[in-house]
């Protein structure tokens, strides 16, 4: 019996290298093959997703694919404008649509998503990632400074010079002179 290093007439074929061993049903070893995990998840996503003609709400879309963390706070991200579909205000029931461009405001960033897929339930991350396009601007970056004015633990409350020196050290030097005008007005 031959090995697979022989080079000699073996009686072996060669596999085919080309898109004919898609073709004959092997896997090409150049398309990476999904989680098998992940393809389950995707499927139940797929199975619980809306049929043809029903829609999905955008309150419960941006839930499940877990740009927000409650469908209230979805339903009330809506109704305080926070939520944009294709430019414009929606209200919690507008109905989604595949190729809609969704703008959600939150924590002090906007999140610029394309609807690739409509789903209805809640699924990992890993599925819900595959469910639209993320077109967001970067996060802003965090400030490398440490925090100022943190006291030691059984320190006690801080002296009025502490606030001072505190608040000089924050940079909020005109804030303390403020509020001594506020507490001196009748």
């Amino acid at each position: 019996m031959a090995s697979e290093h022989d080079e000699g007439g073996s009686g072996q074929v060669a596999a085919p290298r080309d898109g004919a061993a898609a073709a004959a049903g092997t896997p090409d070893p150049k398309t990476p093959t999904p989680d098998p995990k992940t393809a389950a998840a995707v499927a139940a996503a797929e199975a619980a997703g809306p049929q043809n003609g029903e829609s999905v709400r955008v309150d419960s879309w941006i839930w499940a694919v877990r740009l927000i963390k409650t469908r209230s706070l979805g339903a009330t991200a809506c109704r305080g404008g926070h939520v944009r579909v294709n430019g414009e205000r929606v209200k919690p029931a507008y109905s989604l649509r595949v190729g809609d461009e969704v703008r959600l405001r939150q924590e002090g960033r906007e999140r610029v998503v394309v609807v690739k897929r409509l789903i209805r339930k809640r699924v990992g991350a890993p599925v819900a990632v595959q469910c639209y396009v993320d077109n967001s601007p970067p996060p802003p970056p965090r400030e490398a400074v440490a925090p100022a004015g943190i006291r030691d633990r059984g320190a006690g409350r801080p002296t009025k010079r502490d606030r001072r020196e505190m608040d000089r050290l924050r940079g909020l030097e005109g804030l303390s002179s403020s509020r001594r005008d506020a507490e001196t007005r009748p």
